[in-house]
């Protein structure tokens, strides 16, 4: 019971000191006006940045280039309460045409059965379970093909925009 009010007074306070935009926007035009989107979409061209997600070449006519589009959302907490921006960069895949553009595809999902057979196991077995928040992964490794994708919209790169 403790935990649970000293973790609502750090929301309070969290919410009070750092502020966060309520509105999803639809477009990165309407995203772009507000400063908290603007650093939501900055964190995340860091953590390409950091795990050395990808490097700028020119583009040429030959190369297939997959467009890149911007996605916002709230992040809640359990009371439902905003508590962060998260704008995530993503390939317009379905402008992709299999055999053409990519071989094959993979992409984890968890299950709600999975889920709770992990919970039955670990509390037969009296196992501790965590839980974290993963900011940004890339769990399945090296890619075989060169993909190209498009410079982020509204954060290309003036001296090099090809």
């Amino acid at each position: 019971m403790r935990r649970v009010s000293i973790r609502r007074q750090l929301n309070q306070f969290c919410m009070n000191v750092a502020y966060v935009s309520k509105i999803e926007p639809k477009n990165v035009e309407t995203a772009i006006t507000n400063e908290n989107w603007m650093m939501a979409m900055q964190e995340e061209l860091n953590q390409f940045k950091r795990n050395n997600v990808w490097e700028l070449v020119l583009r040429t006519e030959k190369l297939q280039v997959i467009g890149t589009k911007w996605v916002f959302k709230n992040k809640k907490d359990d009371s439902r309460e905003i508590i962060k921006n998260k704008a995530r960069l993503v390939a317009r895949s379905y402008s992709q045409e299999e055999g053409i553009d990519y071989d094959e595809t993979y992409a984890s999902m968890d299950r709600l059965e999975a889920i709770r057979i992990l919970l039955i196991v670990a509390s037969m077995m009296k196992f501790k379970l965590y839980q974290m928040d993963v900011k940004s992964a890339f769990l399945n490794g090296y890619i075989k093909e060169e993909v190209y994708v498009e410079q982020p919209p509204r954060f290309q790169d003036y001296e090099h925009p090809d």
